[in-house]
């Protein structure tokens, strides 16, 4: 089964993702206790799309968080890397629009839509920057871009704590849930190699977008980074 390094060679990341599809979703309720249901709530809360409006769902796995905002007459487009994801996507909301793209080179126009997101899938964005630059592009004046991203907990006590858990906790528990424990090693590691909240921020600003701001849900392990296209 593929397993992708910190150099996240595209064919290995998608690979990778292809062998966890099935099982995607469970396998992240149970690592994460729950809290991922919360944290895409809280994500489609900030995209805050009216019915009508156009948002596309970038890293959208089987489409958890694209069928939310379609059941609440979001015009959505669930795009994702995995071909696996997307088949799985298609077999369990085949209303769902699911497109296979790389977040690099997005098979769309200019200015197409009111509002982009990613969750979870911005750190294996190679290079990110350049992702950002894309989504910007597809982006209409004045949309907006919602990141949901893994993070950096600023108390210190508490972001040790949760090291524990990725070194000691996810490993075991992955290989008894998972069909390919060796993705969510990979897992544990990109999320240590990825920079923290102001360090996103930081990568918003450089690729063009204004009015970027975060905040932390759960201790700041996650964080919501929001901005627009002026």
């Amino acid at each position: 089964m593929a397993r992708a390094q910190l150099d996240k060679k595209p064919e290995d990341v998608a690979g990778m993702f292809d062998d966890v599809a099935r099982r995607y979703d469970v396998t992240n309720d149970v690592l994460s206790l729950g809290m991922d249901r919360f944290w895409r709530r809280a994500t489609v809360r900030a995209i805050d799309a009216a019915p009508g409006e156009r948002v596309l769902d970038l890293a959208a796995g089987t489409g958890t968080s694209s069928a939310a905002l379609a059941d609440g007459g979001v015009s959505t487009v669930a795009c994702d890397f995995s071909q696996g994801m997307v088949f799985e996507g298609k077999r369990r909301r085949p209303d769902l629009a699911f497109v296979a793209g790389d977040a690099t080179r997005l098979p769309f126009a200019d200015d197409t839509f009111d509002a982009v997101t990613i969750s979870f899938g911005l750190r294996n964005v190679n290079p990110a920057a350049e992702g950002l630059a894309e989504m910007r592009r597809v982006t209409r004046p004045g949309g907006r871009l919602v990141v949901c991203e893994f993070s950096t907990p600023p108390l210190a006590a508490f972001g040790a704590l949760y090291r524990f858990y990725l070194r000691r906790v996810l490993t075991p528990i992955s290989r008894a849930v998972s069909s390919n424990p060796e993705a969510y090693d990979y897992l544990e590691e990109s999320i240590l190699d990825w920079p923290d909240q102001h360090g996103v921020a930081d990568l918003l600003h450089d690729a063009g977008w204004r009015s970027v701001s975060y905040r932390n849900l759960t201790g700041g392990i996650v964080a919501l980074h929001r901005a627009v296209k002026s």
